[in-house]
């Protein structure tokens, strides 16, 4: 399947991409209520571990609800998402 011109890509570790405009937040795991969100999400289609077996260091809420997990530090994918917004290129460029 095609992805539409224009989509951009943000890295997220290991290989694994997501689509740039469908991030909603990008949060540390230290808090409890993002604990609870996960745990509340496991067993489900909802939650996608991206992290290759490592720690889990940050999770990213996309617009459909759907956690990701990521072994990256929130502002290291938060520096990706910037940079793209700057530079107008993605993962695709």
């Amino acid at each position: 399947m095609a992805r539409p011109t224009g989509t951009r890509l943000v890295h997220v570790g290991h290989g694994n991409v997501v689509v740039a405009h469908r991030i909603v937040a990008i949060v540390a795991l230290d808090s409890l209520p993002v604990k609870r969100l996960i745990d509340s999400a496991k067993g489900s289609t909802k939650l996608v571990d991206a992290t290759n077996g490592r720690r889990t260091r940050a999770v990213i809420v996309t617009e459909s609800d759907h956690l990701i997990l990521s072994s990256l530090e929130p502002a290291t994918l938060a520096q990706r998402l910037g940079q793209q917004d700057r530079n107008g290129t993605g993962a695709d460029a």
